[in-house]
């Protein structure tokens, strides 16, 4: 596209403007029609209300003009009329809800902006200024009254009614009759315009002054949103804007006759300069409309987009996934007509975007007609960089590729670079588009650059070698629990994904919290409710699975707080703030949700509460509470597996139950199949009267998670042959039954299995059993997908589909592998797994070890092995020597192991390698993992996780892996 040369002024480029054929188009949510006014019409409105504003007694030239509206129309004429009146606009953001919140921050206005005249309407001075004691007033209506006292208009009014003397540090755009100043220059954007304005950006940067309360050169103040604290006012030149949008558009060019389409308010920098500005000096039609009304209705959204053939526009992330709820329910009739042809930029950001709803939405818009598959745009920008500076054009195919769980952010627009602290990770930019300072507020300004003048935008970020952006959180926002630093977007996007009824969209927020009172912080939850106030069961339900995934995620339970629709406040981007909330939560202003919070979830306790009536109950009831498992408030129809306990947890209840109900063995199985304290004492009863009797039946599935509707998906056990490593996993999919198999002779009594074919045979049965007809998904960890595989096959071979089929980092050829393993190997990898000892030393301990027999090779493992944790665990030497044995079988079994014939596709999840297999993940899959495509008839798609080969779903890498996981089961279809 090609753009004309401008002077540095803004009042310049409206000039410009009012020569062309455009203009605006208002959307007032109290009329039918929209209002269509030309730049020439907003500029003659303009100069009206400067001439007025310039009548009024209270005027004075070159002062600071708080623009207080909540329509598009009165916000873009007032802002205009400022710039023509030869003051500072300073854009008004909408004020909280509490009292003492309002009355702080329209003191800290008056002191900030040095006593700056608030420019409003009766109403919303009624409505929003009632507490108000020290701002000055000047209202619109009796600013009418002085436009009707002369109807001349035009510049040449201004020029007649301008009295006062203008400071010189502020040129009077409006004090000579001039006609409107511009050339037409058919250069492209990036060359000549964009090289002559960063000359000039860089000129201005140059003469900047310590004068932190100096309004030269000053185009207009925009209030950050006070998300970290109390907003400030950052100094936006009017150089500065015109560079910045000219980087926006060589980035992002548009096409001649492009329309432009704003929802968010002009006090937010994305508004005015992304989108106003940006259509201004592109000559194109700008629509304006309501936020409430495009919250209320995004099908509303969708279709103003496709009416104005609009090619540029924004949502951020909460929009997007409002979107793509109403889209993948809408039916036909209700898109009907709906054509997005000319949408090439739908830039988000403000919230990380998750790489998942991006896939979805960019898949939607295109069944809606949009022209490419990146049509999503996120991005990163802040108020002092006059909003979006980085852009991503690739989402969201670099973000599949790359199988992270947030977008990246692009690459940088001219005007701008940066880089990433070597000393704690943090994003810096600098350059012509960047501000230079923060008006009034010496101390901010010094603090927010360092020694060498890059601006610290308070996120921690990397930059790959494209050059590509990616946040990885904000540094004040961290939470630590036990000295674990945590990142609570991540927190949010879990609870977000887990879709749980009741809990709003986009509407989650995390932070620490320390009480007053209170010596140490905790996790604190709080999102806004979708049910009804009186329904108990979703309350408790909603807290139950917000505990669940917290729990697992960081390993400590949180406070947990819904808010009626309405309380959360959202910055005029949709932002949620979590400094703010966490304000409010600590000043009391919540203090009748916690209320209500706590009555109803005692209402409910009282008439859902089971107590434990017989003696095994009893006695369940007792070890729970003696030994701290699941959570206080549990009762004997709680679910044991949803109070987040863990792998060893189970093993450590299983032990202290067995010495409880004097019983020999309590198989784990037993367990996790009666996950209440009440079918579980019934079903130790059972236990003890068939183990006196000896008739304790093998059973090779164990049902992790019965509930969902979806596809069931079953899951192999390691080498080691127990499948409580899946159980961490297993609670990430409360819509999908999940069933584990457990190898054969892990409980008393058992045979361990001697053949291959007595495996595959016995699993293959038990899981016909469960599940008669396909399709299937089943995946194996390590040796398990030696299993899985060979299940699959004759799954196929009998003429069922296996939908999904996933190996965790195994290659297929293991016999090689298997036959360095020995018993002692076995044993070791146990204790690993039990966390009994170090992986460090029980290398070390593997060449001590091998001479001696195995009982003694037990003993002395035990005997270096932690010996609290063992207590914990129970663990004895006759059940880890009987535990190695069954290990040691399975390996034994893969010793002459060799891959042959096909399944139709498979998934690999692969991460870092074990150090005598490869040296690294790349030589892993070229050297190992790609020759499993000699197996696969259709496709082969590998999916890269964290971690190590032991690790992978362990507690510190369960949280992504389940998200990558959750990745492919869609990528199939499931």
């Amino acid at each position: 596209m090609t753009i004309p040369s401008i002077e540095p002024r803004l009042e310049t480029l409206l000039d410009r403007c009012a020569n062309l054929n455009t203009g605006v188009i208002f959307y007032d949510s109290e009329n039918v029609s929209p209002q269509r006014l030309s730049y020439r019409q907003i500029r003659s409105l303009a100069l009206r209300k400067a001439k007025a504003l310039q009548r009024h007694s209270a005027f004075h030239p070159g002062g600071i003009l708080l623009i207080h509206f909540r329509s598009h129309y009165e916000n873009i004429v007032w802002f205009w009329a400022s710039l023509f009146a030869g003051c500072v606009p300073a854009m008004s953001t909408p004020l909280v809800n509490n009292p003492e919140g309002r009355i702080s921050h329209l003191k800290h206005l008056f002191e900030m902006l040095m006593d700056p005249i608030v420019i409003t309407n009766s109403n919303l001075f009624e409505s929003d200024f009632s507490e108000n004691a020290v701002l000055r007033f000047v209202l619109t209506e009796t600013l009418e009254a002085l436009e009707t006292s002369d109807d001349t208009s035009g510049p040449e009014a201004v020029h007649h009614a301008q009295n006062g003397a203008i400071p010189s540090d502020r040129e009077h755009i409006l004090s000579h009759s001039r006609q409107p100043s511009y050339q037409q220059d058919d250069s492209v954007v990036g060359n000549g315009v964009l090289q002559a304005n960063l000359d000039k950006a860089q000129s201005e940067e140059a003469r900047c002054t310590d004068d932190f309360t100096s309004l030269q050169d000053v185009a207009v103040l925009m209030l950050t949103s006070g998300s970290t604290g109390a907003s400030k006012a950052v100094c936006l030149t009017h150089q500065q804007i015109i560079t910045s949008v000219c980087g926006k558009l060589s980035h992002m060019p548009m096409p001649r006759n492009a329309t432009v389409l704003n929802w968010i308010g002009l006090d937010h920098v994305g508004s005015l300069v992304e989108l106003h500005l940006c259509a201004m000096l592109a000559g194109c039609d700008q629509v304006h409309v309501s936020a409430t009304e495009i919250i209320a209705d995004p099908i509303l959204f969708l279709r103003l987009l496709s009416m104005h053939r609009v090619v540029r526009t924004f949502a951020p992330n909460f929009m997007l996934a409002k979107l793509q709820t109403i889209l993948s329910e809408a039916s036909a009739s209700e898109l009907d007509n709906i054509n997005l042809q000319n949408l090439l930029y739908l830039i988000s950001g403000g919230e990380p975007n998750a790489v998942d709803l991006c896939a979805k939405i960019s898949q939607h818009l295109q069944r809606l007609g949009a022209p490419t598959a990146t049509t999503i745009t996120p991005g990163f920008g802040m108020t002092e960089t006059c909003a979006g500076s980085i852009y991503s054009r690739r989402c969201p195919e670099i973000d599949a590729n790359s199988g992270t769980e947030f977008t990246a952010l692009g690459t940088c627009v001219p005007g701008i670079e940066m880089r990433v602290s070597k000393d704690d990770g943090g994003l810096e930019v600098r350059g012509p588009i960047v501000f230079k300072r923060y008006f009034n507020n010496p101390g901010a300004t010094r603090t927010a650059f360092t020694p060498d003048g890059w601006f610290k935008t308070g996120d921690n970020a990397t930059i790959d070698e494209s050059r590509v952006l990616r946040l990885v959180g904000r540094s004040k926002d961290l939470i630590i629990v036990n000295g674990v630093k945590y990142l609570p977007h991540e927190l949010e996007a879990a609870i977000e994904q887990a879709n749980i009824p009741g809990v709003g969209r986009s509407s989650v927020i995390c932070f620490a919290c320390r009480p007053n009172g209170s010596s140490t912080e905790h996790i604190q939850i709080v999102y806004q409710r979708e049910y009804d106030a009186h329904d108990g069961q979703s309350w408790k339900d909603a807290l139950d699975s917000i505990v669940r995934i917290v729990v697992l995620f960081a390993g400590a339970r949180p406070h947990v707080l819904p808010l009626s629709p309405g309380r959360l406040e959202r910055s005029t981007l949709g932002k949620l703030s979590r400094a703010k909330a966490r304000t409010s939560l600590l000043n009391g202003d919540y203090n009748d949700e916690i209320e209500t919070n706590n009555h109803m979830l005692q209402l409910y306790r009282k008439g859902h509460t089971s107590h434990p009536e017989t003696d095994g109950e009893k006695k369940l009831v007792h070890v729970f509470a003696e030994h701290k498992f699941g959570v206080p408030e549990m009762d004997i129809d709680t679910q044991i597996l949803d109070t987040g306990v863990t792998s060893v947890d189970l093993i450590r209840l299983k032990r202290v139950a067995e010495t409880a109900f004097e019983i020999k063995d309590i198989p784990i199985f037993t367990i996790m199949s009666n996950p209440t304290i009440r079918t579980l004492a019934a079903a130790i009863a059972r236990l003890s009267e068939a183990q006196s009797t000896d008739k304790v039946e093998y059973n090779p599935i164990v049902t992790l998670q019965a509930k969902g509707s979806k596809t069931p998906l079953f899951l192999v056990h390691p080498g080691i042959g127990e499948m409580l490593v899946f159980l961490g996993l297993t609670q990430y999919f409360p819509d999908r039954p999940i069933y584990a198999f457990r190898a054969r002779g892990l409980n008393e009594g058992e045979d361990v299995f001697t053949s291959r074919e007595e495996v595959i045979t016995t699993y293959y049965k038990a899981l016909k059993a469960k599940q008669p007809s396909g399709p299937y998904a089943l995946a194996g960890y390590s040796y398990g997908s030696m299993l899985a595989f060979e299940i699959a096959k004759i799954l196929e071979a009998n003429g069922d589909q296996v939908q999904f089929l996933g190996s965790f980092n195994l290659p297929p050829h293991i016999k090689t592998r298997m036959r360095k393993l020995d018993w002692t190997a076995g044993m070791v990898h146990i204790a690993h797994f039990c966390s009994i000892i170090t992986e460090e030393r029980s290398e070390e301990l593997l060449h001590e070890l091998r001479p001696l027999p195995h009982s003694e090779q037990v003993s002395k493992l035990l005997a270096e092995s932690d010996p609290v944790r063992c207590t914990e665990l129970a663990l004895t030497q006759e059940g880890l020597h009987n535990w190695t044995d069954v290990s040691w079988s399975l390996q034994k079994i893969g010793w002459e192991y060799d891959p042959s014939e096909d399944v139709s596709h498979m998934d690999i999840f692969y991460c870092q390698p074990l150090k005598d297999v490869a040296r690294n993940r790349v030589e892993y899959r070229k050297d190992h993992l790609n020759y499993w495509v000699h197996f696969i008839r259709n496709d082969l798609k590998f999916w890269e996780v964290d971690g190590q080969h032991y690790t992978m779903i362990g507690p510190d890498h369960v949280l992504t892996f389940q998200q990558t996981l959750k990745k492919a089961l869609a990528a199939r279809g499931l």
